[in-house]
């Protein structure tokens, strides 16, 4: 499984490498609307609290933007039924998820990195700053790749990813914003131990029904 799982993630690498869709899309997206909220919005102006919420809106729908080709291009090239043919389900979506997961957190890293300079913030508390970007790729990858499988072979992606996506994504941008407020506002206090167990296990929820769900999905 171990070996079927790598195979799948190195060949979602050098596909990424070779056409880099998602990385310029991501990137372009991201960029845009960080100038755009600090532009219009005068973001900088801002109380810290909500600034540090808002930069999870912009990697929400970045992540939506490029995480719904992680099957949707399998169906497009046909090479749907070929990894039927060669894989089981279980290492299919464990090679995906790893991909998205490395690939939101290569986004997650680049967003907060570009966020925290323009918005003139710093970060108080390192090791939650981390727990959030880790966890928050962590939540994200797992909804998104879920649902690209489940939209796949539908007549219209978009719309069905994002009204999917939105409603099981909402839990985990309001524990993100807490966490986040804590690493860059406030400080850690001991009050916060609720919303990093709630981060724990929204995460190991959304990958545990991933991987009991995907085996239906995969063989319909």
């Amino acid at each position: 499984m171990l070996k079927s799982s790598l195979t799948i993630l190195k060949k979602e690498i050098t596909q990424e490498l070779r056409t880099k869709y998602a990385i310029n899309t991501l990137l372009a997206f991201t960029g845009a609307a960080l100038l755009l909220i600090l532009f219009t919005l005068s973001a900088q102006q801002l109380d810290p609290t909500p600034k540090s919420g808002l930069v999870w809106i912009v990697i929400l729908f970045a992540a939506m933007t490029g995480m719904m080709r992680s099957f949707v291009h399998e169906t497009e090239k046909k090479t749907w039924e070929l990894l039927r043919l060669n894989s089981r389900a279980t290492e299919v979506y464990t090679g995906k998820l790893v991909y998205n997961f490395l690939f939101l957190l290569i986004l997650h890293i680049f967003t907060f990195f570009f966020y925290i300079v323009m918005m003139n913030m710093k970060i108080v508390s390192l090791p939650y700053f981390l727990f959030s970007i880790l966890f928050g790729a962590a939540g994200l990858s797992s909804v998104t790749t879920l649902v690209s499988a489940m939209i796949a072979k539908a007549d219209r992606k978009g719309a069905v990813f994002s009204v999917l996506c939105i409603p099981l994504l909402v839990p985990l941008l309001l524990i993100l914003t807490r966490t986040t407020t804590i690493a860059l506002v406030n400080g850690p206090d001991g009050s916060e131990l609720n919303d990093l167990a709630a981060l724990i296990g929204y995460c190991g929820t959304t990958i545990a029904a991933g991987v009991l769900l995907f085996d239906y999905i995969w063989d319909e």
